[in-house]
């Protein structure tokens, strides 16, 4: 990488830090009207915080995913006095940043979308000693799609244009319909198929069976919905069988072979449903010449 390149890959990503950062920050305000705005960065040394608060801090970069894009890990730290309830005030403020940032699209003031994922705890409640506030860190995973506009457009794959074709009948305009990545800026409610594996066997001497394995990642703006959509996907799929493809190698439909969901999967990462098609094509065979004569004799010699 010449050194423009990554002075523009640094530059980019402190943009991108920023805004998630400052999106960050009046979402948790909004969550939490008992801080009263002050939702803040790491204090300076020597900084003593005071009254109930928040701390962000950013922690370890994750290598990209090829449909999930950028991802940051990000610590948030809800700060309480003793007096205001301690760690019980710290566990409700807690439960609140879990209920409104899992799995929850944010937008930044530029249109760009990420996606929030609780982790975890990653320590337990503790008293700050510089402040006597009592505090405990939240993990959250912040996921951001590159932009590319490809995962918007329509699909050269008959299989994908099939799929998502289907999808959007079932569903209706309203929902977003996109193949392979997440796109920048992607909307809600939303649907992302992507292709996990493929595989081919023998049906014949002339035949061929080819599947396809893939995976179904439903997100809407709260959980009753994305529960009824991922049943109402698996059990069309399960019922009718049989998705329209355009005239392909003599084939006109794929055959839904197996169809399964499990609601308590991530969304966005990893999807909820799991899907294989399968198609019958003929096999590639090697031209056999006409036979031209026939002789025959009717007797042995």
């Amino acid at each position: 990488m010449s050194n423009r390149s990554g002075l523009h890959t640094l530059a980019h990503t402190d943009r991108l830090s920023s805004a998630i950062r400052q999106t960050l920050k009046m979402k948790l305000e909004a969550l939490v009207p008992a801080w009263n705005g002050r939702v803040q960065d790491i204090s300076a040394s020597g900084e003593v915080l005071t009254g109930p608060c928040a701390v962000i801090a950013f922690a370890e970069e994750v290598p990209k995913s090829a449909w999930a894009g950028y991802r940051r890990v990000i610590k948030i730290s809800p700060y309480a006095r003793p007096e205001d309830g301690g760690a019980e005030q710290v566990e409700a403020w807690s439960s609140a940043l879990k209920d409104g940032l899992h799995q929850v699209r944010l937008e930044d003031e530029e249109g760009g979308a990420f996606t929030c994922i609780y982790l975890g705890s990653s320590d337990c409640d503790r008293v700050d000693a510089s402040s006597g506030l009592v505090t405990r860190s939240l993990r959250f995973g912040v996921y951001v799609p590159e932009t590319m506009e490809r995962a918007q457009a329509e699909t050269a794959d008959s299989w994908m244009a099939a799929l998502q074709s289907w999808t959007r009948t079932q569903l209706g305009q309203e929902w977003s319909v996109y193949g392979d990545a997440w796109p920048g800026g992607y909307g809600m409610p939303s649907v992302l198929w992507r292709l996990a594996g493929c595989s081919t066997t023998a049906a014949g001497t002339s035949t061929l069976e080819v599947r396809q394995q893939w995976v179904g990642h439903v997100q809407a703006a709260n959980v009753g919905d994305v529960r009824d959509t991922v049943t109402h996907l698996v059990e069309q799929l399960a019922v009718k069988t049989r998705i329209a493809l355009a005239d392909t190698d003599g084939a006109r439909y794929l055959t839904v072979e197996e169809v399964s969901a499990d609601l308590q999967a991530d969304a966005y990462l990893n999807g909820q449903i799991r899907l294989t098609l399968q198609q019958r094509i003929r096999r590639p065979g090697t031209e056999i010449p006409l036979i031209r004569e026939i002789h025959h004799s009717k007797g042995i010699v």
